[in-house]
């Protein structure tokens, strides 16, 4: 499987930035885990701070990848031009959040992401990039284990 992983903005301070919320471990150390664990999958990371930036790469996904995990960041709450990217495409989107969003402030406990994605995934830490691409390994129907 080819998986997209897209991180909107302040996520390349993963590791660094709040490790209280967001933990000790940067995306790039993160992204070694998820290679070793679906060693068969592909899997390219894409950061950027700028909206228009995650709308492309969204918009250009299809047909190059077999889904996508989304973690919007800040954008999660505001964007509706990525809302908007997300429905335009066929394939399954999974959104991430590190921490559970639904426990912190106001703001951030509406995702205008969640209605246009397969599922939401929130809270797990790190980890729930993990459970993302299982989700999409099950949506896809390539196999009961990580290997196969």
């Amino acid at each position: 499987m080819k998986i997209a992983i897209v991180n909107g903005p302040n996520l390349n301070l993963l590791g660094h930035r709040q490790p209280d919320i967001y933990g000790k471990v940067t995306f790039e150390d993160y992204l070694k885990v998820l290679q070793e664990l679906f060693s068969g999958f592909t899997f390219t990371l894409f950061q950027s701070n700028r909206e228009g930036e995650l709308v492309d790469l969204i918009q250009s996904a299809e047909g190059k990848y077999d889904g996508i995990v989304l973690n919007a960041g800040a954008f999660t709450h505001t964007s509706v031009a990525i809302a908007d990217a997300v429905a335009s495409v066929s394939l399954p989107v999974i959104e991430v959040h590190i921490s559970n969003i639904l426990a912190r402030e106001a703001f951030r406990q509406r995702s205008l992401l969640a209605k246009v994605c397969r599922g939401t995934i929130t809270g797990f830490g790190m980890d729930g990039y993990r459970l993302a691409v299982e989700a999409l390994r099950v949506i896809s129907g390539k196999g009961n284990k990580p290997e196969e």
